[in-house]
């Protein structure tokens, strides 16, 4: 598979693009009933995969999404399971031909299983509430739901729900669109399967995709390779600010920038706490800072390849200074915590400030301190972010988002809950430096590290600490070589 084969299998399609697939694929000779009974069929076939047959109640709304559904019905009727279909449209179709009832809580009595597919990814409203209470019931009753596309009541370009009752299984088709894999809609649809229909990979190739799951399909070629004619210079040197009296969040940092493979990596740290540096640290070497020369001496020195700063910095203007001085290296910079909200208010400082390769990492308090990117979902603030700073932007989540200041985005689905522990957003940041310090593309790098922190995280399971991941990166570094 080519490298852009293999990125088109991790995108992800707005509801606009799905809806040219449809089109593309329509005009060059499939016939939409086609792609209904593609559709269709797949989700019997899950269903079928999943369960032995059972009374089930197939809701139906008024479009595609219900047409797909009239096909899941007449394909489970035909294996013999008893079938029972709401609607409350009146639709043509040949898929079915038995009765046709009103969609209410009624519909769905005596029913073991419910098929959604009332609405689909396009839906802008709230749920009626007869639908709205029809769901309510199904949940109530504790009545698994496959919902077909996304769960009606989830937004598919933002992943918002408007009502929406939780899926234990949703089919959907072609590609996940941003429902899939942003919070709350990823909860909401329990397992995702995602069922080929026919469309031709040269519609999908077509389209001008600019978001994907994050997967290391996107980055693992652009990881540097070590080769035999290498050094520990050639693989960069990082360079951290230690803050003080917070220490440890710095020194995991550091850990985690040498474990992903920095050649050398340095904390700049206030005279004051170089013993305390010092004393914890081998292989991270520690400079003292006794005064602002100091850190000037440092940050000319072109032996250094990237920066990091904020860690256990403090909200201070010392510390915004200092960010300042680190950014006007025009080398790769890494923003972090304390770093980022000295510049609550200063969102346009902040964009002047920046003048080479710049990753920011806020969690969502951060972010809403520093930028005025509006209301809205998730994926929309990061690229607003990112584009009006000129920073690659990670706003950090269970559902975080990768944003280029060219538009493209990535969404990452692989973080473990046991990454929600002090620290851990330190050592993500360490991986990024590490990486930006081995010359890899900063979007990339962003995204590479985010995985990998959340692939060790899984990896290690319950009663994760954060000093417990930077010595967890060889086995995730062997793995990606492996694949």
């Amino acid at each position: 598979m080519t490298g852009a084969a293999s990125r088109l299998e991790t995108a992800l399609l707005s509801v606009a693009q799905m809806t040219e697939a449809d089109r593309a694929t329509i005009a060059a000779g499939t016939p939409a009933a086609l792609l209904m009974q593609h559709a269709g069929n797949a989700v019997a076939r899950e269903i079928i995969r999943r369960w032995s047959p059972r009374p089930v109640t197939v809701l139906c709304g008024p479009g595609n999404n219900g047409g797909d559904g009239f096909v899941v019905a007449g394909a489970l009727a035909r294996r013999g399971w008893p079938v029972r279909v709401a609607c409350d449209s009146m639709p043509r179709t040949d898929s079915w031909n038995g009765a046709i009832e009103a969609v209410t809580p009624a519909a769905i009595d005596g029913a073991a299983l419910v098929v959604d597919a009332l609405f689909g990814s396009g839906l802008r409203r709230p749920l009626e509430n007869t639908v709205a209470s029809t769901l309510a019931a199904a949940a109530g009753r504790a009545l698994p739901v496959v919902a077909v596309d996304v769960p009606s009541g989830v937004v598919g370009d933002t992943g918002a729900s408007l009502g929406a009752a939780a899926a234990v299984c949703t089919v959907t088709f072609a590609r996940k669109k941003p429902a899939h894999v942003l919070l709350p809609g990823r909860e909401l649809c329990g397992e995702i399967v995602v069922a080929d229909i026919g469309i031709p990979a040269a519609v999908l190739e077509a389209l001008p995709i600019d978001t994907w799951e994050n997967d290391p399909v996107l980055w693992r070629a652009e990881l540097p390779q070590a080769g035999a004619a290498g050094n520990k210079y050639t693989r960069g040197h990082a360079l951290l600010y230690g803050g003080y009296p917070m220490t440890g969040a710095a020194r995991m940092a550091a850990r985690a920038a040498a474990r992903v493979g920095a050649g050398l990596t340095t904390i700049a740290v206030p005279e004051a706490a170089f013993a305390i540096y010092a004393s914890a640290l081998t292989s991270i070497m520690v400079q003292p800072l006794s005064s602002g020369a100091d850190l000037a001496r440092l940050l000319s020195d072109p032996r250094y390849t990237a920066f990091l700063i904020g860690p256990g910095a403090g909200v201070s203007e010392a510390t915004r200074g200092t960010a300042l001085e680190i950014l006007a290296t025009a080398r790769p910079v890494l923003l972090d915590a304390d770093a980022i909200s000295v510049f609550a208010g200063k969102a346009a400082d902040l964009a002047h400030a920046i003048r080479g390769p710049c990753v920011m990492t806020p969690h969502e308090g951060e972010f809403a301190r520093v930028f005025n990117a509006g209301g809205g979902d998730k994926l929309t603030r990061a690229r607003s972010a990112a584009r009006d700073s000129g920073a690659v932007l990670v706003l950090k989540g269970a559902d975080t988002v990768i944003a280029a200041p060219d538009g493209r985005a990535i969404v990452n689905t692989n973080a473990p809950a046991s990454l929600a522990t002090a620290g851990s957003g330190d050592v993500l940041g360490g991986l990024i430096l590490g990486l930006l310090a081995q010359r890899v593309d900063a979007f990339m790098a962003a995204a590479a590290a985010v995985w990998m922190h959340g692939a060790a995280a899984a990896q290690f399971g319950p009663g994760l600490l954060a000093e417990d991941l930077p010595d967890l990166m060889p086995a995730v570094l062997r793995r990606l070589q492996r694949q």
